[in-house]
């Protein structure tokens, strides 16, 4: 696993270019094709900066040095942070976010440089899901994940967050990992109740990126201009609940920009959350339930590469998917001899539960933190619900069968 690197030689210069007052990923991508070689802008003049477009401020940056200034103080605090940073001259620069329109100048990179540019599919969806919400994104990160693919998102709270979470528990099975793209700079957690999920990413072998430098405070502006280093870096964006003006919205019009292929996960159709996802599936997204409804989309190239990275073991050890219904109409938890058998998980679940006070699903998954995770909770309850062991309440509250 790689992790920091010093970074190419150009480095100080892309660096320089970013932090530049005024200037920006377009004017700064101009500025290099347009004198080739990027340590050529850092040798014009005023009026030559000028003449190109260039703000007064901006060219003066550079003119008087004030930009390399800056680059390598920050370059050194990378450094002494363990943060790598990456630009388009480094061999781990992902070559998706050179399809995408206005791609960052750079990125900075806290964990496995090498993460950022593996096939991976991005999770994105409302900051206040649904039980089922949560559920189904950790299950789908969690078996992608195990299938060998990166799991791309946010950190934000709800679905971002149970993405990550499920994809670090999918990490330990398969060769996968997950990445958390920031909207601060990469050692600014937000929102810190995130921290632990953030260190399970770091050593899972995933990665922190962002292309806002250290220190960059959680400014709401720059969550949607994070939107489209989600949408580029990923084949993919699968949205799991959204409401009609949720952010979510904008990753999914970057996905569309960008020729990614976009996936959703159904909802009830009285609920807000599945607003964005329903009409995504009917303007043309895959309806997704399964990790198998994302892999089949996947080009063949990608299976193979995914594969191959994961040795011969993954087609012998598929990740394991909860089954919503059971088959040749018996019971999950029933034998062919009649003789019922509960799984460690229904025991768990149903020695929490009584017949006479219900329990809501919160509190179900408080009680069994670190021993199941939300996915596993929710398929749970689904099979003891179908084989009539527990009744769901409204309100997602749960009691046992009498």
């Amino acid at each position: 696993m790689a992790t920091v690197q010093p970074g190419g030689s150009n480095t100080i210069y892309w660096l320089a270019l970013s932090l530049t007052p005024g200037l920006g990923p377009t004017r700064g991508r101009k500025l290099v094709k347009r004198y080739g070689a990027i340590q050529d802008i850092f040798h014009a003049s005023l009026t030559e900066l000028e003449s190109q477009g260039v703000q007064a401020h901006s060219a003066q940056s550079i003119v008087m040095g004030k930009s390399l200034e800056l680059a390598h103080e920050e370059y050194a605090k990378a450094v002494s942070s363990g943060v790598a940073i990456l630009s388009k001259d480094d061999a781990n620069w992902p070559s998706s976010l050179g399809q995408i329109y206005d791609p960052p100048l750079l990125l900075y990179v806290r964990g496995n440089v090498e993460a950022v540019s593996q096939p991976g599919i991005a999770i994105i969806g409302t900051r206040l899901p649904t039980p089922y919400g949560i559920g189904m994104a950790e299950r789908l990160a969690c078996d992608l994940a195990a299938r060998g693919l990166v799991i791309f998102s946010g950190l934000a709270r709800g679905v971002d967050a149970a993405s990550h979470r499920g994809a670090i528990q999918g990490a330990k099975k398969g060769a996968g990992s997950t990445v958390a793209v920031f909207g601060t700079g990469v050692d600014v957690i937000y929102p810190k109740e995130n921290q632990k999920i953030a260190q399970g990413i770091l050593e899972s072998g995933g990665a922190l990126v962002s292309e806002f430098a250290l220190n960059t405070f959680p400014a709401p502006q720059n969550f949607p201009i994070r939107n489209r280093i989600i949408s580029g870096l990923s084949l993919g964006v699968l949205v799991v609940e959204a409401a009609e003006h949720s952010g979510s919205r904008i990753t999914a019009r970057c996905a569309l920009e960008q020729s990614r292929e976009l996936f959703a996960v159904p909802g009830h159709v009285t609920s807000k959350n599945s607003w964005g996802p329903n009409t995504l599936i009917k303007q043309g997204a895959k309806l997704t339930a399964t990790w198998e409804d994302v892999w089949e989309e996947l080009p063949a190239s990608i299976r193979q590469e995914v594969e191959s990275r994961m040795g011969a073991a993954a087609s012998e050890n598929q990740p394991q998917t909860g089954k919503m219904f059971p088959e040749n109409g018996l019971a999950a938890s029933e034998r062919p001899d009649g003789k019922e058998k509960l799984s460690p998980g229904e025991r768990k679940v149903l020695s929490i539960l009584s017949a006479h006070e219900s329990t809501h699903i919160d509190e179900i998954m408080e009680k069994l933190e670190g021993q199941l995770s939300s996915a596993e909770v929710f398929t749970v309850l689904f099979e003891l619900e179908l084989n009539s062991k527990i009744r769901q309440l409204p309100g997602k509250n749960f009691v046992k069968s009498i």
